[in-house]
């Protein structure tokens, strides 16, 4: 072809990247890979191929781990700690050390990150490369900053970290670079087709001066994944599917183990009549076919405002006809190979099972390799397959709607949460539209936007905690001081008549008024002396639901002020010191004990102090590298279920109470199991203090009755539970059905003076990407 013919056809010619580094450096190591354990790398052992999707040919041979092998690393990993946490500024040099070489092997990084995962040398080399070099260069600042910005905040020991084929080596540094931060050590499995990177940056950690046993890398399938999982490690840090995420959350319920999950997506991308049409279907090809869709976050639901549907659909089909399928490491290829055949024959299925609507496909597909051409369907209802079930794949889905209000309807219609794209000329509606999305993350008029400093994460089932930014720093610490184990409390027993003639009977607190228990139950308190002091009411799973119900009804309390949210706080504090001689004798008769006015005092105290922080716990704007802002909102998580401790049977429940309803959340509260007279006076003080029905509601009876049944709830958002080991296990056991967030104690005394650990777990982070200029 002549020059004059390609001014003509614009054609891009091929501009092929070599791949003889990358070649040369599997071929120093024999094209045979152990594990990087304790420093060092093992001898290879029982292998499987690692293989170029975009040509189906042998790049290497992978060890598979063996039992032997997790627990040669875990116990690396536990030696190398207590050193490697004594100095912040230590590992700040370190960290820095790793993105300085991760920037002096960039190319090499990025080629093998091509040939290992498919994906077009473009996206490696000017996204994937440069943001893991940006993680450990912010994370090394962070290490420098602990001291004196997080004096109480401890490294958690040893983390196993799993992570996923899509972004190998960006995912590793994601996990790995707050871990080491922070003063942990980590045991990494990176994922079975996609080890390559890996391995490289295991050789890097030694040129870095990073000590032995403070980075270590086993590989294998997922039976590796779940030995990790089962292993002696502090935490659990997981991305990867939704499935997956689900068995990882009951198989570390009750050992104490931290964990995060960051899973699928099925992410809304919402356009409005007045974007920038041309702007928004750009933003689309990032947004769903960058690194062929194979991207948690991905745009893969369109959202259209239904009187331009046609207009751009009609650019969309356009644009796509131009997209460059083929050699990955060609830079001039925008959709490159499908990670491994089982996942091309997953995309395939999903997509021939689930016909409907209109197909459009685009792009020549090379005959040779995992290919898949980029795929629109239009015409969708919500409740269609492909509009609910993530297809991991190159396959867009697309429907309209009509008002703002639809929009968001339609965009909540999942069970997923991690992202969110709208686009529209008129910020007010954009920024009307952010918190009324179910995502850990919105972006406005772009998308994939990402950095160290802006935490990223999901709600639902996208999973749970945080990644970059401060926020996500609280996943690899713990409180210096460890807590006191509660010990049991049994009940009193007698057979005393009632000290008061007037029988009062105890019932639920549910929706803003008393309710008797379904169950038509109730139990005798008994004090010290065995004198009766009233009968609680044993709830049940239907009390329970009926609660929910009620919680969901009371939606509207987190649209209010922190402003109006203090005033209630205080005027219940103020209800509540005006009875302070009669609740701080009922805790005396309860407990036998003569703390009740302390007790009472305390929990006056906790009244103030959320009334104070509800209209102060701001978010922040995070200092990320775009023309913009990131803007991170603290929200409520929504309805939480709580199960109080014994002890302290007033403040256990006024504490996480006023934290939670002061953030705007609504609350399902099981009061002290032993000592529930003190929840059942306080009803009482919520009648007359102005809150709303269905914002606080309190049941009374056997935790065992109703924790099974909270933990598994699906309209309920996150359960605390402040009481017992065994309540702990079950809660975080029946939490796996909806993946919601769980606050457990594990049997420990609550610190109820650490106001800022119940505001965080109160709140959920939110991140708002609003770029600016024209």
């Amino acid at each position: 072809m002549s020059v004059s013919d390609i001014y003509q056809s614009m054609d891009y010619g091929p501009a092929p990247e070599s791949a003889a580094e990358a070649m040369a450096w599997l071929d120093a190591h024999k094209r045979k890979f152990g594990h990087f354990i304790g420093g060092d790398f093992t001898k290879p052992a029982k292998t499987f191929a690692s293989r170029n999707p975009a040509t189906c040919e042998d790049l290497a041979q992978i060890s598979q781990a063996s039992q032997k092998d997790v627990e040669a690393a875990v116990k690396a990993a536990r030696a190398a700690q207590p050193a490697w946490a004594k100095s912040g500024a230590k590992r700040a040099r370190v960290l820095y050390a790793l993105a300085r070489a991760l920037q002096k092997h960039s190319r090499l990084f990025a080629v093998l990150e091509t040939l290992d995962n498919g994906k077009p040398i473009r996206e490696a080399r000017d996204i994937d490369v440069p943001l893991a070099q940006r993680h450990f260069y912010y994370h090394a600042g962070m290490a420098q900053l602990m001291a004196s910005e997080l004096p109480d905040a401890a490294p958690l020991g040893v983390c196993g970290q799993v992570i996923p084929w899509n972004f190998p080596l960006l995912m590793l540094a994601w996990k790995l670079a707050p871990a080491l931060a922070m003063g942990n050590t980590v045991v990494l499995k990176p994922a079975e087709y996609t080890s390559l990177t890996a391995l490289l940056f295991a050789e890097i950690c030694a040129e870095a001066g990073v000590p032995k046993g403070v980075v270590n890398i086993i590989t294998g399938d997922g039976a590796v994944g779940e030995m990790v999982v089962a292993a002696d490690v502090d935490k659990v840090a997981f991305t990867g599917s939704t499935a997956v995420g689900r068995r990882i959350r009951a198989a570390t319920a009750g050992s104490g183990k931290a964990l995060t999950l960051e899973l699928g997506g099925k992410s809304p991308y919402i356009v409005f009549d007045d974007a920038d049409i041309d702007s928004a279907v750009e933003g689309l090809v990032d947004a769903i076919w960058f690194n062929q869709g194979q991207v948690c976050c991905a745009g893969s639901r369109l959202l259209v405002h239904e009187g331009i549907a046609d207009r751009f659909y009609a650019k969309l089909r356009r644009r796509m006809e131009g997209l460059r399928i083929g050699d990955p490491l060609d830079k001039c290829i925008d959709v490159g190979a499908i990670v491994d055949p089982s996942q091309l024959a997953q995309i395939t299925r999903l997509v021939e099972e689930n016909q409907a609507g209109e197909m459009f496909q685009a792009g020549q597909v090379p005959e040779t390799g995992c290919f898949y051409p980029p795929t629109l369907i239009t015409g969708l209802h919500p409740a269609d397959t492909l509009m609910q079930e993530e297809i991991f794949g190159p396959v867009l889905v697309a429907t309209t709607f009509r008002t703002p209000a639809e929009a968001v309807q339609v965009a909540n219609n999942t069970s997923y949460g991690l992202a969110a794209s709208v686009w529209t000329e008129n910020i007010n509606l954009a920024l009307d539209m952010a918190p009324k999305l179910a995502a850990g993350i919105v972006w406005v008029n772009g998308t994939n936007m990402m950095d160290a400093a802006a935490g990223f994460g999901g709600v639902r089932e996208s999973g749970f905690g945080r990644e970059g930014g401060w926020e996500g720093l609280a996943a690899y610490t713990r409180p210096k001081t460890k807590p006191k184990m509660q010990k049991p409390v049994a009940a009193f027993t007698g057979t005393g008549a009632p000290t008061d003639p007037i029988d009062r009977t105890a019932k639920l607190y549910i929706g803003g008024k008393q309710a008797r228990p379904d169950a038509g139950y109730s139990r005798n308190i008994y004090g010290k002396k065995g004198q009766l002091l009233g009968q609680a009411s044993l709830a049940n799973r239907k009390d329970l639901r009926n609660a929910v119900e009620a919680a969901q009804k009371a939606a509207s309390w987190s649209k209010t002020t922190g402003a109006l949210r203090a005033q209630i706080l205080y005027y219940m504090a103020e209800n509540l010191a005006a009875r302070g001689d009669e609740f701080a004798k009922r805790i005396n008769d309860l407990t036998g004990t003569t703390t009740g006015k302390a007790e009472v005092e305390a929990s006056l105290d906790a009244l103030f102090t959320y009334a104070a922080w509800a209209d102060k716990y701001d978010g922040q704007v995070h200092g990320v590298p775009i023309r913009g802002v990131a803007l991170a909102m603290k929200e409520p998580l929504g309805t939480i279920g709580m199960i109080c401790s014994d002890a302290q049977p007033l403040l256990g429940l006024i504490a996480p109470m006023a934290a939670a309803i002061g953030m705007g959340n609504r609350t399902v509260i099981h009061a002290s199991q032993t000592y529930p007279l003190a929840a059942t006076d306080l009803i009482q003080v919520l009648e007359t203090s102005d809150i709303p029905a269905g914002v606080v509601n309190i049941l009374t009876g056997d935790r065992a009755d109703v924790a099974q049944h909270m933990g598994a709830h699906m309209d309920i958002d996150a359960v605390w539970s402040f009481a017992d080991e065994a309540t702990s296990t079950t809660v975080e056991a029946a939490s796996a059905g909806n993946l919601k967030r769980t606050w457990v104690n594990h049997g420990a005394v609550p610190d109820w003076s650490d106001s800022h650990a119940l505001l965080s777990h109160a709140t959920e982070v939110k991140n708002i990407w609003v770029p600016y200029g024209e």
